[in-house]
């Protein structure tokens, strides 16, 4: 048994679970099953800086974040000897949002994003670590979805272009508005949906931080 404290150079423990059949969660190189799946990742702004001050956001080549990430998360697997896995380099695509929810109490949102009773829409899962013992896991904080008390539900009519309805995103409406003029105001302040929602608003990410992750969407879709 091995302790998971230390300096997690930048991310934050985001949960964890002790992975059934139905998370599908891959075996470990020896083919057997991981006995607590760990995820990391960012809430707030509190692990911009740690990037930010990365040789992979200053060297110009492809996807600095996931590979920040990457050697992050690949650092702590062997320091914890487990395996890492992440929710991008896909397909096949890990099911983040599924262990997400079994780790920690966070709620589909109207957006498709998930929602955190303190953060809001303000956190992301850079990766996880898949462990061989089954460690203890302290019970589950109980929260409510936040979204359930918003009648107004503002993140569904602050897009410009409504990219945003129940149950589905208009992903190329929102690329093709990005490339306009009048889609400045999104790339540098960050997505205006995202921002509407009230839930975590003083989480919100700062310009650099936004306009970082505006510019990343829009190059995935060029």
């Amino acid at each position: 048994m091995h302790s998971l404290d230390g300096d997690f150079c930048g991310l934050v423990l985001r949960g964890a679970f002790h992975p059934a059949a139905a998370d599908a969660v891959p075996p470990l190189p020896d083919g057997t099953s991981a006995g607590t799946v760990v995820l990391l990742g960012f809430a707030g702004r509190a692990g911009w800086p740690a990037f930010a001050a990365a040789p992979e956001a200053r060297d110009g080549a492809p996807d600095p974040l996931d590979r920040w990430s990457r050697r992050v998360v690949d650092g702590l697997a062997a320091r914890w000897g487990g395996v890492a896995l992440y929710p991008f380099g896909g397909p096949p695509w890990l099911p983040f949002q599924r262990w997400a929810q079994r780790a920690e109490a966070v709620f589909p949102s109207p957006l498709g994003l998930l929602i955190h009773p303190v953060w809001g829409l303000w956190h992301s899962y850079r990766g996880a670590v898949a462990l061989r013992e089954r460690l203890p896991i302290p019970p589950q904080a109980t929260a409510a979805n936040p979204c359930d008390g918003c009648a107004a539900r503002p993140c569904l009519t602050a897009c410009p272009v409504g990219a945003f309805t129940p149950g589905s995103y208009d992903v190329d409406a929102c690329a093709d508005h990005l490339a306009t003029s009048s889609g400045e105001v999104c790339m540098t302040a960050g997505c205006l949906a995202r921002r509407a929602c009230p839930v975590g608003a003083d989480h919100r990410y700062g310009t650099k931080a936004a306009g970082f992750h505006m510019r990343s969407f829009r190059a995935s879709r060029a």
